[in-house]
């Protein structure tokens, strides 16, 4: 069973920066990406990228703006994210999937990080 723990979330202005990590405790030579949730509404798709880094996928809301990448070395991903807006605000989750597929669906989940933009 991987394990797997987001950090870098917290509080930044409209139009500031944030860079979210995460941690698997194992490899898992799959795709892997990040999530976003708020409350009352359904979890929603960010962004992901396959085991080599040479394919990534974004939402249409953040792409430009933010940015996923991995270090398989140490068996992290990351999610550079600027231009942050308040729409942005949500507990961001990160997931691996054992499937080689940028849209391979996850199988392993973090615990969530919160992010959130004040206006």
């Amino acid at each position: 069973q991987v394990q797997l723990a987001e950090s870098g979330g917290g509080l930044v202005q409209d139009g500031g920066s944030l860079r979210l990590s995460c941690a698997a405790s194992a490899p898992t030579f799959g795709s892997c990406g990040w999530f976003r949730q708020t409350p009352g509404k359904e979890r929603e798709f960010v962004a992901a990228i396959t085991w080599g880094g040479g394919t990534t996928r974004y939402a249409d809301s953040v792409k430009g703006r933010f940015t996923i990448s991995r270090d398989n070395t140490n068996n992290t991903m990351y999610l550079q994210m600027s231009a942050l807006q308040p729409e942005d605000t949500a507990v961001y989750y990160c997931y691996a999937s054992r499937r080689m597929s940028v849209s391979g669906t996850p199988d392993y989940w973090g615990q969530g990080t919160q992010v959130t933009v004040s206006s």
